[in-house]
């Protein structure tokens, strides 16, 4: 690995080769740590009684105060500081955004119903989860059944505390987002179900809760039908605009480019990847259709492919490959689905999982972040309001044709195929999440564009995806578009890295310094690297 002189940390224009533990000094940096640290408990509600307090008044006193915290971070002065310490001040005040567009813009105690999901049942690949989630919402996926004695009680005051959270919720949701609403209500249902889910296992391993967990679930569905006796009168719309689009991404997500931008590059790359897509079948004519997986065979293929991807990556110096990885991948193998419920994405693991597999770098991300926590305090967590997602999506969309490109498909034609129709795919259900946002669309017509421009059909219109992926996009502005415009914005830096070290460039190197930045955005990423600040952070 390379190595360069301490006494360069301070520069603002060297070729920094990885995230350099040398760099720890910096004046007034445990200010920010400090800071940070109260930022972080700042920005939580209060609790009362286990309920967190999204009231009106509540939020009225936090979006007073916020610009103190604000203030504080801007007296802080970054100049002589090493670049990997200026991306910690920029992350923070990045967070510090977020909360001022919830504040001024997406309100989502008081405009979206989806905000109070109070049981969540799976891990998300990402970070944190996707889109705005109360507080304190119970993740049943952290929990090991039956509970150890100490968890029980808890679990009871966490199921007893939902009646009252979404008594609240009917008090504080005054807005009049329509389809924001009409996403709220199938939420509900799916919080239904998770909770008869839940009641069925508490009766083999806790039975003394199976009653709170039913009266949880008599609240959620009566908070449904209130949603759906209040959907007439909600006619206002969803979408943030295009200015407020264009805030967010410059000041929150650090993205360098408007909603006008994005929807360029969105129709580019659906263009691009449905001409490959026809291109790749005339070449591919003659050979045999792509079958999905028997229900015998799909266990051996699915780990045979996590197998065959970690010796790819060492036998061809794609990245160094560390223990927790194989078991990261091997863990979230999902089970065998039947041909007739194939969802898009089961439909493209069907038939070859190694391309979902190279997505799944998502899971080498949460396996680093726990087995290599970051040097940093403040990239050693998840960032807030999915800042992260041009790196996280951006990477686990880019890995997909990167390693096609790199030769991983090679011997299997009709799978680059696949890697085509999931970047269509994406670029269709990205174009109709701008189009929500610039209010054009309502989700029934993004729905019927993702569908529509999604090859073979495999995008069901009324399917739970394409609701689940147009409600996501909807309630979090530049989701939908990161995973192009992050990867994009990868291959940028992939092609300047490699020209700005010409013959020292190894691939291998590249990938682990841009896995040891952490899960920050690709603009951060880049001037660590590079030693080159982009413009849009120039301007803040």
């Amino acid at each position: 690995m390379r190595t360069i002189p301490s006494f360069l940390c301070v520069a603002s224009s060297i070729l920094v080769s990885s995230t350099p533990l040398w760099c720890q000094d910096a004046p007034d940096y445990d200010d920010l740590v400090r800071l940070f640290g109260e930022w972080r408990e700042f920005q939580k509600p209060r609790f009362d009684a286990g309920v967190p307090d999204y009231t009106a008044k509540a939020m009225d006193e936090q979006r007073l105060q916020l610009p103190d915290y604000q203030r504080r971070l801007a007296a802080i002065d970054i100049t002589q500081w090493p670049i990997t310490r200026q991306i910690d001040h920029h992350l923070v005040r990045a967070e510090m955004n977020g909360l001022d567009f919830d504040h001024r813009v997406l309100r989502p105690w008081a405009r979206n119903p989806n905000f109070y999901t109070t049981v969540i049942g799976s891990q998300s690949d990402t970070p944190l989860r996707e889109g705005p989630v109360i507080h304190g919402a119970i993740e049943l996926w952290r929990l090991t059944f039956p509970l150890p004695s100490a968890e029980v009680e808890a679990l009871r005051l966490r199921l007893q505390g939902i009646g009252s959270i979404l008594a609240q919720a009917r008090r504080n949701l005054t807005g009049e987002a329509r389809d924001l609403w009409v996403t709220g209500i199938r939420t509900q249902q799916g919080q239904s179900s998770t909770l008869a889910s839940l009641a069925a296992l508490l009766a083999t391993h806790h039975p003394e809760l199976v009653d709170d967990a039913e009266r949880a679930r008599a609240s959620v569905d009566a908070f449904r039908t209130w949603l759906e006796e209040q959907l007439p009168t909600k006619n206002g719309n969803s979408g943030v605009g295009v200015s407020n689009y264009d805030w967010y991404l410059r000041n929150v997500h650090l993205v360098p480019f408007t909603w006008e931008d994005e929807l360029r590059l969105m129709e580019r790359e659906l263009a691009r990847s449905t001409a490959h897509l026809a291109l790749e079948e005339h070449n591919n004519r003659d050979l045999p259709p792509l079958e999905p997986a028997s229900e015998q065979s799909w266990g051996r293929v699915s780990n045979a492919a996590v197998t065959e991807l970690m010796e790819f990556f060492a036998s061809e110096s794609i990245l160094t490959v560390k223990g927790y990885m194989d078991q990261a991948l091997r863990e979230r193998l999902s089970g065998y689905t039947p041909p007739d419920a194939l969802h898009f994405f089961a439909q493209v693991d069907a038939r070859d999982p190694m391309v979902l597999r190279c997505h799944g770098i998502h899971w080498i991300d949460l396996a680093q972040m726990e087995n290599e926590p970051h040097p940093s305090p403040i990239r050693r967590v998840p960032l807030l309001y999915n800042i992260w997602d041009s790196r996280a999506e951006g990477l686990a969309t880019g890995m997909e044709e990167m390693m096609m490109s790199a030769g991983l498909f090679n011997h299997k034609p009709r799978s680059r195929e696949l890697v085509y129709i999931m970047v269509a795919q994406r670029a269709a259900r990205a174009i109709a999440g701008l189009r929500m946002h610039s209010n054009e669309f309502d989700i029934d017509a993004a729905r019927q564009f993702a569908s529509a421009n999604t090859p073979r059909g495999w995008m069901k219109r009324d399917g739970n995806l394409n609701w689940g992926e147009q409600k996501l996009y909807l309630e979090q502005p530049g989701y939908g578009t990161s995973y192009i415009t992050g990867k994009l914005l990868l291959d940028s830096l992939l092609a300047e890295r490699s020209q700005q070290l010409g013959d020292e460039f190894v691939l291998a190197e590249f990938m682990d310094e841009l896995m040891a930045t952490g899960v920050i955005p690709v603009t951060l990423i880049r001037w660590e690297l590079t030693g080159r600040k982009h413009p849009i952070l120039r301007l803040q």
